[in-house]
């Protein structure tokens, strides 16, 4: 085998195996999706607006110091964010952090944990959607 396609291999065999390895954010939409449709079988689809609004307003069900997304992820999105023990949180806006959304195990470790401390409960696969679709247009 020449040096050429033994790099072109490599090369594949490294791009898979990466595609297994990280999903791309529309992935998780679907999924979101399906879901959504289970719990409302009328689901029409994803909102950013919805998602902006629930990223923007306060919530009474979670933490009382941190009653919106806001309070830690600030007003702006594709800015960084402050941990309430000040430690910084990367940017929310795929614009900025293209990487955040390709792992579901961890966007779903955070939604669990964020949804709890803000709404008090974990949070729907249509908010979990809408927020999303919002973080796409950002």
């Amino acid at each position: 085998m020449n040096c050429k396609f033994r790099t072109i291999a490599l090369s594949c065999c490294i791009g898979a195996s990466a595609g297994v390895l990280a999903a791309p954010p529309a992935d998780l939409i679907a999924r979101y999706a399906a879901e959504a449709r289970v719990a409302d079988p009328a689901f029409a689809g994803f909102s950013a607006d919805r998602g902006e609004t629930l990223h923007r307003t306060p919530h009474a069900g979670g933490k009382p110091d941190t009653p919106a997304c806001t309070s830690c992820h600030g007003d702006d999105a594709r800015a960084p964010g402050r941990t309430r023990t000040g430690k910084a949180i990367e940017p929310m806006a795929a614009s900025v952090a293209a990487t955040r959304y390709t792992d579901p195990a961890k966007v779903e470790k955070w939604f669990k944990r964020n949804c709890t401390e803000v709404l008090g409960r974990e949070c729907s696969a249509r908010e979990k959607g809408d927020w999303l679709a919002w973080m796409m247009t950002l």
